[in-house]
């Protein structure tokens, strides 16, 4: 058997590169607080709370690398005090460890941009989300910087892809096309916006894993599919269902008044920036370097319309 691959946390896009993972000869731990009822054949499970140093490091120990997949309630009160407490736990275990880090990220550091988002945008100056997660990078850009753990994160947009169903395109959408439902959008349904597929940044982060360390201590942009709109890529998977796109959105204006009784609205609305304007990633450091060819939309959201279809 091959190197010891720990991956932290078993959401849509942990389950995915665990996945990717098996296919190789390393050997996969995965590690969050409960043991998941779908883990592969073969893969080990370790429990871990991210928030608790100790139980990081066991589950850390005896990896040469780990991948940090994991996901808090969507709440800026929540990430304040979480996500800076659990990456400095999995800094200090990964350190302990001897082993590298690949820290799947997404991209609310870079704040309210105009332009196509690149890895060598300044981070948000801002409040929010986006300062939480500025703040994180900065823990392990010091640590990268400073030798004590080799690091380098994956930024992804919003992503989507079979089975995922906490996703702008998930539950309220392909998942309520297959079950013959008008989709919903919380967001302009014909603002560009770029999404990635859930199995591409599973593969780049097995590329990554495979990257030299030399390439470590920065970020990466994983590659989306050529920018679409959300109703362009929800209307692939209803042609692929054999339907006619029935979709409505709820205005973003609404987004901010609809917040006073709505907790979840009050916190989407802190990041409407991200769907007020076309919303853009640049991935040509990461295609350069590595790959390009992100699975092209007409592939991915037929292959994600179908996953929701009720088995026969």
């Amino acid at each position: 058997m091959g190197e010891v691959v720990t991956v932290l946390g078993f959401g849509a896009v942990g389950r995915a590169s665990v996945a990717a993972l098996v296919r190789t000869s390393r050997q996969v731990i995965v590690c969050q607080r409960t043991r998941p009822v779908d883990l592969p054949e073969g893969v080990a499970f370790r429990a871990c709370d991210v928030l608790d140093a100790q139980s990081v490091a066991s589950a850390v120990q005896g990896s040469a690398q780990v991948v940090l997949a994991i996901g808090f309630a969507y709440r800026t009160s929540v990430w304040r005090e979480a996500w800076p407490r659990a990456m400095a736990n999995v800094l200090d275990a990964c350190a302990r460890a001897r082993a590298r880090l690949v820290f799947i990220d997404n991209l609310y550091m870079y704040g309210p941009q105009r332009e196509p988002l690149r890895e060598d945008m300044p981070l948000s100056g801002g409040e929010g989300k986006p300062a939480v997660r500025a703040a994180v990078t900065r823990q392990w850009l010091a640590a990268a910087h400073s030798g004590r753990v080799k690091v380098t994160a994956l930024r992804a947009p919003d992503f989507y892809g079979p089975g995922v169903r906490l996703s702008h395109l998930g539950d309220a959408g392909f998942a309520a096309l297959a079950a013959g439902r008008r989709a919903w959008l919380l967001a302009p349904p014909d603002m560009p916006h770029d999404f990635a597929y859930v199995p591409d940044i599973a593969r780049a982060v097995c590329t990554l894993l495979d990257a030299p360390d030399e390439l470590y201590g920065t970020a990466w942009h994983v590659p989306c599919a050529p920018t679409r709109t959300p109703r362009e890529i929800l209307a692939l998977g209803a042609t692929a269902l054999g339907q006619r796109l029935r979709l409505s959105a709820v205005p973003l204006g609404l987004a901010r008044p609809l917040g006073v009784a709505s907790p979840f609205m009050r916190e989407f609305s802190e990041m409407a920036f991200t769907f007020d304007r076309p919303y853009r990633v640049d991935s040509g450091r990461f295609s350069r370097q590595f790959w390009s060819d992100a699975t092209p939309f007409e592939v991915g959201a037929a292959a994600t319309a179908r996953s929701f279809l009720p088995a026969r």
